[in-house]
């Protein structure tokens, strides 16, 4: 096992990556949050009664906005764990090349399961293979983090 300063270095690669990919995907959350208010101001739908009171528009809801608004709740749910698994992967002392493509893969998959889901709308299985890979990513590096703690 790699000591605890080197893991957590910016000369370590594999930490640099980590960070990158965690930096890159947090910035993917804070732009749906962008995306989705883009199309409410396109759509002029507003949820909060408030929020239509000041653009004198009714209450209502809108598929686009509510998928881009359901992507970004699936970020939120997928994202936070990805991170907080993939930082105890670290301390499994991971091949580089491996973990290197499991972080790239997972960003991947986020950033296509957004394109299929919000802003092309592709039909399934689209959608379900890139939460997938994800997915299986995140139990994979879990998987591994537990194995290597017991």
């Amino acid at each position: 096992m790699v000591a605890t300063e080197t893991i957590f270095s910016l000369e370590n690669p594999l930490f640099r990556t980590y960070l990158l990919h965690a930096c890159v995907l947090s910035l993917k959350i804070l732009a749906m949050a962008i995306l989705t208010g883009r199309y409410r101001f396109k759509t002029k739908t507003f949820i909060n009664p408030e929020d239509a009171i000041s653009m004198k528009v009714k209450v209502k809801t809108d598929d686009n906005v509510e998928r881009v608004r359901r992507a970004h709740l699936n970020d939120i749910e997928n994202i936070p764990v990805f991170f907080v698994v993939s930082f105890a992967y670290l301390m499994t002392n991971p091949a580089v090349g491996f973990a290197t493509m499991l972080f790239r893969a997972f960003t991947a998959a986020r950033f296509v399961h957004t394109f299929v889901y919000a802003v092309v709308v592709i039909p399934q299985p689209a959608r379900a293979l890139s939460w997938g890979v994800g997915y299986a990513i995140t139990w994979y590096m879990g998987i591994t983090s537990i194995l290597n703690l017991l």
